[in-house]
C-alpha cells in the first residue's frame, strides 16, 4: 500500500511541476501568442500535444513543437484561411478566421525556442 501511496504522490507533484511550467510558459508569451495558446488547447489539444514536453494524446496527431520541423511556420497561415484538410479521418476540416491565424501563428512561433 505504501508503494501505490508513493507513486501517488510522485504523479501529483509531477502535474504540479508541469502545471507550474505551463502557467509560467504562458505567461511569457505575448498576448496574440497567449490567445493562440488558448484556442489551440480549445480546438487541436485532444489530439495534439500544445505544450513543449507532453506527447500527443493521439499518437498520429505531430506535436505543435515540431510542426516548424516540418512546414514554414508562416506558410500555414494560408492553409489554415482556406482550410485544414488531413488524409487521415479523425482530423476535421476547419478554417480560421484572420485573428485566430495571427494568434495561432504566434504561438506556434513561440514554440520555435
Amino acid at each position: 500500500m505504501l508503494a501505490s501511496s508513493s507513486a501517488g504522490r510522485a504523479a501529483l507533484v509531477g502535474a504540479a511541476i508541469l502545471a507550474m511550467t505551463d502557467h509560467a510558459a504562458a505567461q511569457s508569451l505575448s498576448p496574440a501568442a497567449q490567445r493562440g495558446l488558448t484556442f489551440v488547447r480549445v480546438h487541436c489539444a485532444q489530439c495534439h500535444s500544445v505544450d513543449v514536453a507532453s506527447e500527443s494524446p493521439l499518437k498520429i496527431a505531430p506535436p505543435f513543437r515540431d510542426l516548424h520541423l516540418k512546414f514554414p511556420i508562416d506558410s500555414l497561415a494560408r492553409r489554415f484561411s482556406e482550410g485544414i484538410s488531413a488524409t487521415h479521418p479523425t482530423m476535421p476540416q476547419f478554417r480560421l478566421e484572420a485573428d485566430q491565424i495571427n494568434d495561432v501563428i504566434a504561438f506556434m512561433k513561440s514554440l520555435e525556442r
